[in-house]
């Protein structure tokens, strides 16, 4: 058997279908299970072991130049590796036009979610089979429900994400234990207080941990420099790949992050994690694994320095 899955982005979203790739190869074995994304998240479907082929797309990008002609030949050989293989199934786990129109462009029959379960309804008219799957399940479920109903098997047991990181010894890292925080979010009403993290950073400090805070752009590294430069023992990461990334926190005692891909890929990874909400519900959404983790707070909601600590002597018992 041979199967494409549809899940372009986000980073989050793409983290919560890796179960799907675990649950193919448990019940097929001998499946050969390939991947279309989007190019900035390509690096997460790598870190599985069950996935071959990933086919990247470039739609963000492709966007912004719509009048180059180097565009159309990029999407041009998107197509082409689209349909360079026949499957046996393409399953769409994203239920967008965009996805279901990729899903559509490929060799094989179509699956995904139904009018009345799809983020965008009209999707549910490329597939070919369609199947219902509750709104009010978290994000993995919902997930694994459409890929066990599509290919017929049952969803059982606890998520398995199937993914791992060795620790690297990075140079810049202490010699000491260490708490990845990942401050940086999308949104700044995601975000969690300055004065909090740092709170949180000088406990963890006089208790012989320091903090390691990561930043992608510009911004969000010049806001990990400012709270490292508060909290003794503290450091700024250098900017860093999905790769290396995973390779800090798999070294880490502990995680805590807002709502944002990175705090659900420490989930994944089975690294004990603290994710904080201040300004979405993490019902549907929040991080789910078989490690230690916490979802704190909510909507209207900033849970404090000490509630987070607490959490985190229990992660570290």
């Amino acid at each position: 058997m041979r199967i494409l899955i549809v899940k372009t982005s986000s980073l989050g979203d793409v983290i919560h279908n890796l179960p799907v790739v675990s649950d193919i190869r448990q019940h097929f074995p001998d499946a050969s299970v390939d991947w279309c994304v989007e190019e900035s998240f390509s690096s997460i479907p790598r870190l599985h072991h069950g996935v071959g082929k990933i086919i990247q797309s470039a739609i963000r990008r492709w966007r912004r130049g719509l009048l180059k002609s180097a565009t159309w030949q990029e999407v041009a050989e998107f197509r082409r590796a689209l349909q360079a293989d026949a499957y046996d199934a393409v399953v769409d786990t994203q239920g967008l036009l965009k996805s279901a129109l990729m899903a559509r462009l490929a060799r094989g029959a179509t699956l995904g979610y139904a009018a009345d379960s799809a983020r965008e309804p009209i999707a549910s008219r490329l597939y070919d089979r369609c199947f219902t799957v509750s709104r009010e399940l978290h994000a993995v479920v919902r997930n694994r429900r459409l890929a066990a109903a599509a290919l017929g098997y049952a969803d059982e047991g606890e998520p398995d994400y199937g993914i791992q990181a060795a620790p690297a010894g990075f140079t810049w890292l202490p010699h000491r234990p260490y708490v990845v925080f990942l401050s940086a979010t999308s949104r700044d009403d995601k975000l969690w207080p300055e004065a909090n993290w740092l709170a949180l950073g000088r406990q963890l400090n006089a208790q012989g941990i320091s903090a390691i805070l990561p930043g992608g752009s510009p911004v969000e590294r010049e806001r990990a420099s400012r709270l490292a430069a508060g909290i003794p023992g503290a450091v700024a990461a250098p900017a860093m790949n999905i790769p290396d990334l995973a390779a800090l926190l798999a070294g880490g005692r502990a995680a805590v992050g807002v709502d944002t891909g990175l705090t659900h890929l420490a989930v994944a990874l089975k690294v004990p994690t603290v994710a904080l909400y201040t300004a979405t519900d993490p019902g549907l959404t929040g991080v789910l694994g078989v490690a230690f983790h916490r979802n704190l707070g909510g909507k209207g909601q900033i849970p404090s320095p000490d509630v987070v600590l607490a959490e985190l002597k229990s992660a570290l018992a």
